[in-house]
């Protein structure tokens, strides 16, 4: 396949790049300045402006788009910021890929679609949830509209907490369990859906080269864990204690809004259309990630 990737800088996408060419597939980049290598292409997303001849021939478009959810404390600007770096390129490049007829748009997405979802479990049926969150993955998800009206098959990928040996959620939390600083964070009942960065390119690819998969897909092992789980697993694996509780209200005075986002409530989510496709985890438990990820005995 001919395949324009959005978003290829970040942690997914830059290792995605090299697992979509080893599989046989051309990969093309956006970059938001003057293209420099022979396969990026430039693009403007607030002018709503793709260089010329970029899609023709191709056969999907990805979008990984989207400033960290996590990476500031939120403002109202910082709220802003966003959901504009997920709506405005998905508009951008849903009425290309509806004017320029390209088959498949894969869209990324989050599991924060579903809310606080307690101890029930969701699987891509599931309503929206409420908050901030729920709200903005809703807005991203909607922007796809163009290219699904046009008739593209558009798959979107609600990814959950990625395990990668650098960056992601393990890059937040291995220096505070090396240190002997890990614990549980409020309660430590919330769940929290994850998967290994290479389950994550495995499963992108999948969905990518799989026509009967269209519409919502939630990227996260099959092993459901809560916070408190997750946190004495990866100390287990550090081969560190983690007896400490973080109280609500400490997250809350560090990280303000964002602490009843995405710290003290959880999805419960299943790969429910993953499994039904027929989609072989590398890492069904959080043990056999962390053996791999960290090379410890987990």
């Amino acid at each position: 396949m001919r395949v324009v990737v959005a978003g290829s800088s970040g942690l997914i996408g830059s290792a995605l790049l090299p697992v979509l060419r080893h599989g046989g597939h051309e990969v093309l980049r956006l970059v938001r300045r003057p293209a420099a290598a022979r396969d990026e292409r430039t693009w403007d997303p607030p002018a709503g402006r793709i260089q010329d001849g970029t899609l023709d021939g191709v056969d999907a478009v990805l979008n990984l788009c989207g400033a960290g959810i996590g990476d500031k404390r939120w403002s109202q600007a910082r709220k802003q910021t966003l959901l504009d770096s997920r709506v405005e390129p998905t508009e951008v490049l849903a009425a290309a890929v509806a004017e320029h007829k390209v088959p498949v748009l894969v869209n990324a997405s989050a599991v924060g679609f579903y809310g606080d979802t307690g101890d029930r479990e969701v699987d891509e049926s599931g309503a929206k949830g409420r908050g901030f969150l729920a709200d903005l993955v809703h807005e991203w998800e909607s922007a796809t509209r163009p290219a699904k009206d046009a008739g593209a098959r558009v798959v979107l990928l609600r990814t959950g907490l990625v395990l990668a040996e650098s960056g992601g959620l393990l890059g937040k939390l291995r220096p505070l369990v090396s240190l002997m600083l890990g614990g549980k964070l409020g309660d430590g009942r919330q769940f929290w859906p994850w998967i290994s960065l290479d389950d994550e390119l495995a499963a992108i690819r999948f969905v990518l080269e799989h026509d009967d998969i269209a519409g919502p897909v939630n990227l996260c092992a099959p092993e459901q864990l809560t916070n408190a789980q997750l946190t004495r697993e990866l100390g287990e694996a550090l081969g560190r204690p983690t007896p400490w509780t973080v109280p609500g209200f400490a997250i809350r005075a560090v990280l303000g809004e964002f602490a009843d986002e995405g710290i003290l409530i959880g999805q419960r989510a299943t790969p429910a259309a993953l499994l039904a496709h027929g989609f072989q985890f590398q890492h069904e438990t959080l043990a056999t990630a962390l053996g791999d990820v960290l090379g410890a005995r987990a």
